[in-house]
């Protein structure tokens, strides 16, 4: 990106911006896009010794200021936690890409399992953007980012709760994108697909990983941040968004819940 245009970008979403679920992945890239344009950060993250490595990692490639804060964002507490974060620093950008998924039959599935992706999932983007938003409003300036998925688009076998608490953060970070954007604050949906994450390559049996046709964290980041202050909803990916214009436009709804059920069960069984 020219030097032009990492001015402009400090000055709309500088000088310091938080990111949630930063310590590997996704999180992560969206660290190291933002601190490149030379923003400082707040990275959140539940386990200290990776996020302090992330944080070392950036401090050293690109000069800012960035600041470690381990934190659980299923906690009860975390209104208060984010709060005494931003009367400390002047933040001009908030991502929540934290996730907690478990893959399986949802009658396989925990309840602790199904409840923990509903703490992290869904009420931790909601608190974030309930603490942040008004902080971004009375700035008159600002970006919101909500991670999402492409699973959240429609029902699929194997991932029910995980897609439903996707499904939750489309419809938020789309709605936040128009009531937000009255007052000068982007707020942007990045639904990416299959992602090599650690999580992805943990999960996801080796011979069945390219079944998935995965991008990499870096390029799921580098286009969503181009797409920030541009669009509601952004599906990284032209494969990604061909597929989404099939299920979603041109299959019924009962076509794409049974083919791609069929592919997830494939995929993990």
């Amino acid at each position: 990106m020219p030097e032009s245009n990492h001015q402009s970008f400090r000055e709309r979403y500088g000088p310091t911006a938080i990111v949630a679920g930063a310590s590997e992945g996704l999180g992560r890239s969206w660290a190291e896009a933002i601190a490149a344009r030379g923003v400082n950060l707040i990275l959140i993250a539940r386990r200290a010794d990776k996020l302090e490595a992330t944080a070392e990692a950036i401090r050293g490639r690109h000069g800012v200021t960035v600041e470690a804060v381990s934190m659980d964002l299923g906690q009860p507490n975390l209104p208060a936690e984010l709060g005494a974060l931003l009367r400390a620093h002047d933040i001009g950008l908030g991502v929540y890409n934290a996730c907690y998924s478990r893959i399986g039959p949802f009658l396989d599935v925990s309840q602790e399992d199904k409840l923990a992706m509903v703490d992290v999932n869904v009420r931790g983007p909601l608190l974030f953007a309930h603490v942040l938003a008004p902080h971004l409003v009375k700035r008159g300036q600002g970006g919101l980012v909500l991670m999402s998925s492409m699973s959240g688009f429609q029902g699929t076998a194997m991932v029910g709760t995980y897609a439903a608490t996707k499904a939750f953060n489309t419809v938020l970070g789309e709605t936040l994108w128009e009531e937000l954007g009255r007052h000068g604050v982007d707020a942007m949906v990045c639904a990416a697909g299959a992602t090599t994450t650690p999580n992805f390559l943990d999960e996801t049996p080796e011979h069945r990983r390219a079944m998935a046709r995965p991008l990499s964290s870096d390029e799921v980041v580098a286009e969503a941040i181009e797409r920030l202050g541009h669009t509601p909803t952004v599906i990284p990916g032209f494969t990604n968004r061909l597929a989404q214009f099939v299920f979603g436009r041109l299959a019924t709804r009962t076509a794409a819940i049974r083919f791609l059920s069929r592919t997830t069960r494939k995929m993990y069984s």
